[in-house]
């Protein structure tokens, strides 16, 4: 996939939090993640379609998480899609990816990820569940992870599901 493509849908990026400055080319980030989960998952591409991913920080996150989910705490990503997946071929409006900059930059600080690579992982997540993959059960979960590795090895990003490397143990010293 290159770089450059255009993506598969009319994608609105919104930056609702100046945390994300950390992220420069973020939009250019994201569009990237969306054609790679499109691609990935044989999605048709959509120009006609409108997709809104929302930066935004953590105390956005908690009040939709709290309104929409009853969990009165910040979470990583959440969407809204627009439509049942079986209704999105011809629906006007995809939904929404709605990303918590604290909750996704502490992730990835802590598993040693770039923001970046963690941000495209999580936006693939998104845009995948827009479309019906979920992770209730391990069979589910399998099969959205499978898609995440390969939409993400698309972009250049490391599997988010490997196994982090041991650190070796240290060699013994003898008296």
């Amino acid at each position: 996939m290159s770089a450059d493509r255009s993506p598969p849908v009319a994608l609105e990026t919104v930056r609702d939090s100046e945390l994300w400055a950390a992220l420069p080319d973020a939009e250019a980030t994201v569009a990237r993640a969306v054609a790679a989960a499109f691609d990935e998952a044989g999605l048709e591409a959509r120009p006609d379609a409108e997709l809104a991913v929302t930066l935004a920080d953590d105390a956005r996150v908690r009040a939709l998480n709290a309104e929409w989910r009853e969990k009165d705490k910040p979470t990583n990503v959440l969407t809204f899609p627009a439509f049942e997946p079986d209704e999105m071929a011809d629906a006007p409006m995809l939904g929404d990816v709605v990303l918590a900059f604290e909750t996704v930059a502490a992730e990835a600080r802590d598993e040693g990820k770039p923001l970046a690579d963690h941000v495209s992982h999580l936006v693939v997540h998104g845009v995948l569940h827009l479309f019906g993959y979920d992770h209730i059960d391990d069979h589910e979960a399998e099969e959205m992870e499978a898609l995440e590795t390969r939409a993400l090895a698309r972009l250049g990003v490391a599997d988010p599901y490997a196994d982090l490397p041991l650190a070796p143990e240290p060699l013994l010293q003898r008296p």
